[in-house]
């Protein structure tokens, strides 16, 4: 539409003439939307809110006097804000590359005032801190201008001729070139080991394959060998089974054999000997019957005998007493002790032959089986029969 003006996107419309803009600006501030511009009356410019880039080489000496050239690349940009676009558009609406040009003289100075409060060490090790008091020591001062800083980036820190960088790089390049040739000797090391343990590997290798090799060659050899034997083999077992067998079949003929001797010979030959024992034990028991029951007939046919001599040797006894004088106490009763000593004498001379007998009947002491009767003539006439 004629007279309607639209910002772009990265940038800011500044429209003059007419009324003030805020706080007192000489112009009103548009971004994000279009506006309506009565033309001849109203003047429209644009302010870029795009990213620039400045880049800085500078000489700047250090604390300890070394002249150091570091070069830095500074990203910045005018702020979004109402206050840093009415800055900003003031400054370099006219002429907006005066942005880069300013900007990187103004961190040129601050750049060369904190080095100059640093060593040479601290800035080679310490970038970040570098550029860090850098962007903190600017800030102020880009504000002022309607700009912001979003970055600042070392890229660069050279001494020239004076080689006290390399100087100081010189012992930590040559613990990380020793570091290296450590590492370098490690991996030939490691590489000439593992090379060992592969070599014995296959070595162990070719040596269990030998051994497996040799295995199987000598089980086939066996299993040739047992094939080769097979047939003698089992003709032997076979005839060792045979001759096992006619053996076991020896034997128990051998054993049939004995026990049809012992059942032929030997059992009637015990039978017959055990007979003829039996009848010799009877015929000896019999034998010692009759010799008893013979002894005992002529014992009782002696002791017949004597008795029937009793009253005879009572008789002589008697006879004894004829010529004797006999005094006789008592009467009839001493009378009859003297009878009845004769009948015990009598009878003592019968157990004295019985004692004097053998078994058989025969005597053992006085010849004939005679009997003897002593008697004595006391000197008062009595007689004693002994």
């Amino acid at each position: 539409m004629f007279g309607y003006r639209v910002p772009a996107p990265d940038e800011a419309m500044l429209i003059s003439g007419g009324r003030r803009g805020l706080g007192g600006a000489p112009f009103r501030v548009v971004t994000g939307h279009g506006k309506f511009v009565l033309p001849v009356f109203r003047k429209t410019r644009f302010l870029t809110l795009a990213m620039c880039e400045s880049e800085v080489a500078e000489t700047c000496v250090t604390r300890q006097g070394i002249a150091l050239t570091v070069k830095a690349v500074i990203a910045f940009k005018v702020g979004n804000d109402h206050e840093s676009i009415v800055n900003a558009g003031q400054r370099f609406l006219s002429d907006q590359d005066q942005m880069s040009i300013l900007t990187g003289r103004i961190f040129a100075g601050h750049l060369r005032s904190i080095i100059g409060s640093m060593t040479v060490e601290e800035i080679v090790t310490e970038r970040q801190k570098l550029a860090t008091e850098v962007l903190e020591t600017s800030k102020t001062e880009m504000a002022k201008i309607g700009l912001t800083v979003d970055s600042l980036q070392i890229q660069s820190i050279d001494d020239g001729d004076t080689g006290y960088i390399d100087a100081m790089s010189a012992p930590h390049k040559a613990a990380i070139q020793r570091q290296a040739q450590i590492a370098q000797a490690q991996a030939t090391q490691a590489s000439v080991e593992a090379q060992q343990v592969a070599a014995r590997n296959q070595a162990e290798y070719a040596r269990q394959t030998a051994v497996v090799q040799a295995e199987y060659s000598a089980q086939i050899d066996r299993a040739q060998a047992q094939a080769a034997q097979a047939g003698p083999l089992a003709q032997a077992h076979a005839q060792q089974e045979v001759l096992a067998a006619q053996t076991e079949l020896a034997l128990r003929a051998a054993e049939l054999r004995q026990q049809q001797l012992v059942a032929e010979v030997v059992k009637p030959a015990e039978a017959e000997a055990e007979r003829i024992r039996v009848l010799a034990v009877a015929d000896a028991e019999r034998m010692r019957i009759q010799a008893a029951a013979a002894a005992s007939h002529d014992r009782v046919a002696l002791d017949r005998m004597i008795i029937d001599q009793l009253p005879q040797i009572v008789k002589e006894a008697a006879n004894g007493l004829s010529g004797a004088n006999v005094n006789v106490l008592n009467g009839a009763d001493g009378l009859s002790e003297i009878a009845a000593g004769l009948v015990s004498q009598g009878l003592t001379i019968l157990d004295s032959v019985r004692k004097n007998l053998g078994p058989d009947g025969s005597p053992t002491g006085s010849p004939s089986g005679a009997v003897e009767v002593h008697g004595r003539r006391k000197s008062d006439g009595q007689v004693d029969i002994d």
